[in-house]
């Protein structure tokens, strides 16, 4: 599946793009930044409620290809800007993280 499949879900407004083209591995379910440090897929699509500069840096570290905050949750304009640039996809949704990853799934993994 590409990110583009991701960047069209209905229930997401993308704050940033990323690279319509990238592959998506996996999707990931996870609040606890150590955690998803070591386990967060390269390629996959994050899914969280955690919202601060830390879960870019994370993401940056995994190689995730997207982000999509969960809950209603949302990044300051400076974390969004450093997202563009380092070319990870962010989207939010006010939706709760399973139904949101379970839509990922769905939409291309399964």
């Amino acid at each position: 599946m590409k990110l583009r499949t991701v960047l069209e879900l209905p229930d997401c407004q993308v704050l940033v793009q990323g690279d319509p083209e990238r592959e998506i591995s996996k999707v990931f379910c996870c609040d606890l930044l150590s955690i998803a440090m070591g386990k967060a897929p390269a390629n996959g699509v994050w899914v969280t409620v955690m919202g601060n500069k830390n879960t870019l840096a994370v993401a940056s570290l995994t190689d995730t290809a997207c982000i999509i905050l969960a809950e209603g949750v949302t990044l300051d304009e400076g974390t969004l800007k450093q997202a563009e640039t380092e070319g990870i996809a962010v989207l939010a949704s006010g939706l709760p993280v399973f139904d949101m990853a379970l839509q990922v799934y769905k939409a291309g993994l399964a």
